[in-house]
């Protein structure tokens, strides 16, 4: 038992003064954060605004998720991809989305099905779905 004290003391001491609570709040930070901004009729359809930071710690050259729209009876009404293409480290961005074929006002709820692409220099694949943020300002159900 004292042996163990011993190390872990020991690895404590060798952290710079400050560093354990920065690298604590730096590893709670690292988000995808993805905002559902807004539907809006469009020529096409309906255009889908999000706003998206990336604060996972890395650029992201390619980013993209399968989605899936239900309509006002709960139903999936439908099935796409949306790619984000890259997103920087530490940027937000906007991006639109025009759905052809699509009524806005039919759309009930989105759901992130999976990230079909998640790519960057030293992230996981996986990094996209599992630190993935949800929230939505377009009044329709927005999540994982």
């Amino acid at each position: 038992m004292r042996a163990k004290s011993l190390i872990l003391l020991t690895t404590l001491a060798a952290i710079p003064a400050g560093m354990g609570p920065a690298l604590a709040q730096q590893a709670e930070a690292a988000s995808l954060s993805l905002e559902l901004n807004g539907a809006q009729p469009s020529d096409k359809g309906c255009r889908l605004t999000f706003v998206v930071t990336n604060t996972l710690g890395a650029g992201l050259t390619k980013a993209a998720f399968e989605i899936a729209l239900f309509n006002t009876a709960g139903v999936v009404d439908r099935i796409t991809v949306l790619d984000f293409k890259d997103l920087p480290a530490g940027k937000t961005k906007v991006t639109r989305f025009d759905l052809s074929g699509t009524d806005c006002g039919k759309i009930s709820r989105v759901l992130v099905n999976s990230a079909t692409e998640c790519v960057g220099q030293g992230v996981e694949p996986t990094a996209c779905m599992r630190d993935l943020k949800t929230t939505s300002k377009a009044g329709i159900t927005f999540g994982v």
